[in-house]
């Protein structure tokens, strides 16, 4: 079974963007392990971390945004077969979609055997090739089972300090994180016992079962029939205890999705399987706030989300998103500098939240949507830059098509889309300022994508394109990113858009970038 594990995991991507806290579980030594003296390690390969050697267990905390905080919280169990931890489609992914809907996210890391290489991936292959690892994950797993039952004890006590119910701790875990999660229905006590459990193909044969109590918590499961681990009768046999105990309990068995799917996109229907978790969270009143005010906001929320959901099938590109406003722009004064600002969400938000005084007492129009991809900026430049004829037009973009906001996009089509609107501006008489695109160490709605490669490639071919064309190069990149080639915190909430500070450093180069073009001939 591991072996096959093993081959079908995923890699470790570390994720501490949205992270508000770790939490050490235990004061000390781990209880049972106390002899252990190896540390925790991260090695990075590929574009994936994998973390091994975890012998002091962990919690990493996530919070969603306090208006929509429903008051549930849900333990994050990644898998790895005992000896590596793994997560993106098991963890990352999962934590931004649970807090997205309000949730409240604590990842463990919970104990694991001892990796003696520093390639423990490699090592956990080699190992099992040998036949004695099951024997020597063995003890290992009454270890990680404690952690998770510590790991809700913890939350259940530390409730009010997140504004968590007592009442709404589930965990949900994935193949060897699976029995971390399903143990938890066992055994419990009144301060460890789970409000709702979710193991995910998981390991769970009916050695590591127990006695079903009376209060067992309700349980969601998901497996594939096709699981390379045979591991999808594990979640029938849970399924069909948890229904003969009469205690609620959900079911959703895919024909094909393989093991190890998590969020992981492969375009059958094991894609929705979060969304069937969800729908099971609203039925059971986990999604429904504690606080009626939240409530109310969620509503709104949910409004706007439709809204929003539907404008791609109308409009697209967000044509008319600055409809009225460019219908109040009257023609240029003689002699008038206008400049437009085209860009996505960091364009927009200079002026809706960064320093909208930079756009006080100047000819300067921001068009700037949130979200966008350069193929819908290409889409709406003659109504949002051209028709306005302006003397600059200063363009940023890319970061989406990069983060796939509209999905995978090769990068030359990318700089096709920037190199398009430049063209069209030159056609119309109207002086190009290209902008590199920002720094980012890595996305908060899509951590599974490692950006900085991507960034550091657009940014030659546009620096190149501009060398060649003459065309004035704005590099925001050199100036705000730091050793990660990500933005700084004191530059940014997120890492991905500016704070003031941020936009501050960049007003004066986009100044002197503009005042370069209109200086250049024709």
């Amino acid at each position: 079974m591991y072996k096959k594990l093993a081959i079908a995991a995923l890699l470790f991507l570390t994720f501490a963007a949205n992270a508000q806290k770790v939490i050490l579980l235990y004061p000390g030594a781990a209880p049972g392990s106390e002899k252990w003296t190896y540390s925790e390690k991260q090695v990075k390969t590929g574009d994936f971390e994998i973390v091994y050697n975890v012998s002091q267990p962990t919690l990493t905390v996530y919070t969603p945004d306090p208006a929509i905080n429903t008051g549930t919280a849900v333990i994050v169990c990644p898998g790895g077969g005992f000896h590596i931890l793994v997560t993106s489609t098991e963890g990352s992914d999962v934590v931004n979609w649970l807090t997205k809907k309000g949730i409240t996210v604590f990842l463990l890391k919970y104990r694991l055997g001892e990796s003696f290489t520093d390639n423990p991936g490699q090592e956990l292959t080699e190992n099992l090739k040998k036949g004695n690892f099951e024997k020597k994950i063995k003890p290992i797993i009454p270890l990680s089972v404690t952690d998770g039952k510590e790991a809700i004890k913890y939350v259940r006590a530390h409730a009010a300090e997140y504004g968590i119910s007592p009442s709404r701790i589930g965990i949900i875990g994935f193949s060897a994180g699976g029995t971390v999660a399903a143990s938890s229905a066992y055994n419990y006590t009144a301060e460890n016992r789970p409000d709702f459990v979710a193991p995910i193909y998981a390991y769970m044969p009916p050695a590591l079962q127990g006695t079903i109590a009376n209060d067992a918590p309700p349980m969601f499961l998901t497996a594939a029939s096709d699981d390379e681990l045979g591991l999808a009768p594990h979640s029938v046999d849970l399924y069909s205890k948890w229904l003969a105990s009469k205690h609620p309990a959900e079911l959703h068995m895919y024909q094909k999705g393989g093991h190890g799917f998590g969020m992981r996109p492969q375009h059958i229907p094991t894609d929705t399987w979060i969304d069937r978790f969800g729908d099971w969270l609203g039925l059971n009143g986990f999604l429904t706030p504690v606080d009626p005010k939240v409530a109310a906001n969620i509503e709104q929320r949910e409004k706007n989300r439709k809204i929003q959901a539907e404008r791609p099938s109308k409009d697209w590109a967000f044509i008319k998103r600055y409809e009225a406003e460019n219908a109040a722009v009257p023609p240029p004064l003689p002699g008038e500098k206008r400049v437009v600002f085209m860009g996505n969400s960091i364009t927009e938000g200079w002026k809706a939240w960064g320093d909208a005084a930079f756009f006080s007492g100047r000819p300067y129009y921001d068009r700037g949507i949130s979200g966008q991809t350069t193929g819908q900026m290409l889409v709406r430049f003659r109504e949002d830059v051209i028709n306005l004829k302006p003397a600059v037009v200063v363009i940023m973009a890319g970061i989406n098509d990069i983060a796939e906001n509209n999905g995978p996009s090769k990068l030359e089509d990318v700089f096709g889309n920037i190199a398009s609107m430049a063209e069209l501006a030159r056609l119309n008489h109207i002086k190009v300022v290209l902008s590199s695109v920002m720094p980012a160490y890595n996305f908060p709605w899509r951590l599974s994508i490692d950006p900085k490669p991507s960034i550091t490639a657009l940014n030659a071919m546009l620096k190149d394109y501009c060398e060649k064309n003459k065309i004035i190069y704005l590099d925001y990149f050199t100036a705000m990113a730091d050793e990660r080639r990500g933005l700084p915190a004191n530059l940014s909430k997120d890492g991905v858009h500016p704070n003031l500070a941020g936009y501050k450093i960049m007003e004066p180069l986009a100044e002197k970038a503009i005042d370069e073009a209109l200086r250049k001939e024709k």
